[in-house]
């Protein structure tokens, strides 16, 4: 399947016969994934038939390796924050053009076209690094919004203010993008009663601030900005598409994009070619299939824990806690 085809995907059918062609792909190509592969047995990709025979690779392996599929020079290397003091991860990019059709396709899937919207965005510290995804993606959205009120905002909340007020006399659809902390800040010092904005956060407190249950956080953003939902974006360096909730904190992904939880005591995949597909656990850890990543690994396992929903939806839990997991070791490769 072609790159641009991804963005085509609208069934289970597609995503899965799309999904194990790019394994078998990144297993014959990828390095660094086809080691991991074989250290936990796995020798013949092609026996592979179903997504929970798949191994997902520890995201932890973006910052000790260089993930690539194929051989290139990469037009952009993404860097994460590095707040966990554990070194950042590096996503090396062989196409912005890919990148930026990824993240396009996955707003427009849940919020329409950038242009018909102001877009703000509060990113304090993002502003002041480089090589930021994040970052990367704000300012091409902005710049495609075709509104000469949207823009980058740093510090300056009382600027941010004025602008939202103003904004709210009828300016249309606007977005107001911001880290958690920041927004946090913001409410504290202003008070707004703004129904229509539609407010964004990363999550995350990206180590500014003593780190609140979800719940918490949504019922002060809520009451401080006048709006009855607090939207969420869950992105991240080592991702090209993004999966966002529309409130609650139940997250939905774009069809080229799967979030699957797994038992967090079994980390491997299964070994049974013809049993019947293992029942996937309600709460567990989120593996993420992003068929967007075709040039570094789609498979990853994260360190988040989440809740798969009676409606499909994923609820977003906190971290993993390891110290239970059973199963492989990281492997020194």
């Amino acid at each position: 399947m072609t790159k641009e085809a991804i963005f085509e995907i609208n069934s289970s059918e597609a995503f899965l016969e799309a999904a194990l062609e790019l394994f078998v792909y990144q297993y014959d190509n990828n390095a660094v994934y086809g080691e991991f592969c074989r250290r936990i047995g796995l020798h013949d990709p092609k026996r592979v038939q179903r997504l929970d025979q798949i191994p997902f690779l520890p995201i932890s392996f973006f910052k000790t390796h260089k993930i690539r599929t194929g051989t290139f020079d990469p037009e952009m290397v993404f860097v994460s924050s590095g707040t966990t003091g554990t070194g950042d991860s590096q996503h090396f990019i062989r196409s912005l053009k890919l990148y930026e059709d990824a993240f396009n396709h996955s707003f427009a899937h849940f919020y329409g076209d950038p242009s018909e919207y102001t877009i703000l965005a509060l990113l304090p510290h993002y502003l002041e690094r480089q090589n930021s995804s994040l970052l990367y993606m704000m300012d091409y959205l902005i710049r495609h919004s075709e509104s000469p009120h949207s823009g980058f905002y740093l510090y300056n909340h009382q600027d941010l203010f004025y602008h939202l007020e103003m904004l709210k006399k009828g300016a249309g659809k606007v977005l107001l993008f911001g880290v958690t902390f920041a927004l946090l800040d913001f409410e504290e010092h202003y008070a707004l009663d703004y129904p229509d904005l539609i407010v964004m956060e990363t999550g995350g407190m990206k180590g500014m601030r003593t780190e609140l249950v979800k719940e918490e956080v949504h019922a002060r953003l809520k009451k401080g900005f006048g709006v009855e939902k607090i939207h969420s974006e869950y992105g991240m360096c080592e991702l090209t598409s993004q999966a966002y909730s529309l409130g609650d904190n139940l997250f939905q992904t774009p069809p080229w994009m799967k979030m699957i939880v797994r038992d967090q005591k079994e980390p491997l995949p299964s070994r049974e070619t013809d049993a019947v597909e293992r029942v996937e656990p309600t709460t567990g850890v989120i593996n993420i299939i992003d068929l967007a990543n075709r040039d570094s690994c789609a498979f990853i396992a994260t360190e988040d824990l989440g809740r798969r929903t009676p409606e499909g939806a994923i609820e977003l839990l906190g971290r993993a806690d390891y110290t239970q997991v059973r199963g492989c070791n990281l492997l020194v490769i």
